[in-house]
């Protein structure tokens, strides 16, 4: 097969995974948060990919699971953008911490 090997397609996407793992535990901010667990779900779509590229060319199914997870983030990230917007006006701070300790 010609392109890129497996290994490359594979480390980005690892990288991109733990990258976002790494601003989901760093992270006190919503919407960085909401960025990270974009990242995941990205990592995912390129393993999807690719390895129904590299396993069953014929097929389409990591296909059709991709633009499903696609779909479904944007309507998390929408969701998601709503619930900022209304904890900011409620609150004044998109803070993780300081939502959690505040009360309602």
């Amino acid at each position: 097969m010609n392109g890129i090997p497996i290994t490359h397609i594979l480390f980005v996407s690892t990288a991109l995974f733990f990258i976002g793992m790494y601003g989901l535990f760093t992270r006190r901010n919503l919407i960085s948060l909401l960025m990270s667990v974009e990242l995941i779900l990205n990592s995912v779509n390129i393993n999807f990919v690719a390895f129904n590229k590299y396993l069953y060319p014929g097929k389409m199914d990591g296909v059709f699971f991709t633009i499903f997870i696609i779909t479904v983030a944007a309507a998390e990230a929408a969701v998601g953008i709503a619930i900022v917007i209304n904890l900011y006006r409620s609150h004044q701070s998109i803070d993780v911490e300081d939502a959690a300790t505040m009360k309602y």
